[in-house]
């Protein structure tokens, strides 16, 4: 299946792309952060969450949707 990754913010500029879409033959959220990290090694580097379909998930969740997108910490205020 392919699956379209929306990166914002600093992670957007890490990957110098706002979305991609990837081949992904896994389960997992973690595999899929596991194959981007390989793709941009500075990833690992950096803090962020993951929403799946527009919800916040776990890295443990399983990949049911068609949409992830990586979001840096926001700031309040």
């Amino acid at each position: 299946m392919n699956i379209t990754i929306k990166y914002f913010g600093q992670l957007a500029e890490v990957t110098n792309c706002e979305e991609e879409t990837i081949p992904f033959s896994g389960h997992l959220i973690s595999e899929v952060i596991e194959l981007l990290n390989l793709k941009y090694s500075e990833l690992k580097n950096k803090d962020f969450q993951v929403a799946q379909n527009h919800e916040l998930v776990s890295i443990e969740t399983k990949v049911t949707g068609n949409e992830i997108a990586l979001l840096p910490p926001f700031a309040g205020g």
